[in-house]
């Protein structure tokens, strides 16, 4: 209950203090989970708990990138050969507010800026209140499209499958265009954006977050 709605610290804790011995079932559910939430530190403990009481529940993947192991997966991987899905679930992609570092630059910030103008016939309106900057409107709505988050939103959009959830954990707390922005970006892609920022997790599904816009 504790892991399903994000409280991962708290079900490691609540794991530990049982009156019994938990089983290789209890820490591979906790394992998956934090792959869900985005909470890798503690998925990898959970993982080397797993391997520890079964290693036939992990493959290499699961050990490098916590990849739960099934029968179904094994042999979806076999026929798809899809090596460059699993580069980006395995690896960590860092974005910082007005990031042009990445290889695909280029291909974010045109996503983006097409997605703005789709936004904006959606009834998007910048908050340019969010940037401090004192530059003129253009500039600022410029500024926002460029924050790490929409950025990272972006490069999952373009490198990941189709009506596949994307995955993102911000270390400071979500700006309020952001927020309305990424609402708006779920219903008109089609895909459920889960954004964990400083306070809670934040998942946006068809215009709609589940911490009904109270953070």
């Amino acid at each position: 209950m504790f892991g399903s709605v994000g409280h991962l610290d708290e079900a490691f804790e609540f794991i530990e203090k049982m009156p019994i011995e938990p089983s290789v079932d209890v820490w591979e559910t906790l394992m998956n989970l934090c792959r869900v939430h985005g909470h890798l530190e503690l998925g990898d403990r959970c993982a080397e708990l797993v391997e520890q009481l079964d290693p036939s529940r992990l493959i290499e993947q699961s050990k490098a990138g916590l990849l739960p192991i099934k029968p179904s997966d094994l042999v979806q991987e076999k026929e798809k050969k899809n090596q460059n899905l699993l580069e980006v679930r395995s690896r960590v992609h860092e974005y910082r507010a007005g990031d042009t570092s990445h290889p695909e630059t280029d291909k974010i910030y045109a996503l983006l800026r097409c997605l703005r103008s789709q936004m904006k016939e959606a009834g998007y309106i910048p908050e340019t209140k969010f940037v401090l900057h004192d530059i003129d409107q253009e500039s600022k709505e410029e500024a926002l499209l460029s924050h790490s988050e929409r950025l990272a939103v972006g490069y999952g959009l373009i490198s990941s499958a189709a009506r596949s959830p994307i995955r993102v954990i911000k270390n400071l707390r979500f700006c309020g265009d952001c927020h309305n922005a990424l609402k708006i970006v779920s219903k008109l892609v089609g895909r459920e954006l889960i954004i964990r920022d400083a306070k809670r997790f934040h998942h946006f599904r068809d215009g709609v977050c589940s911490c009904r816009d109270y953070w």
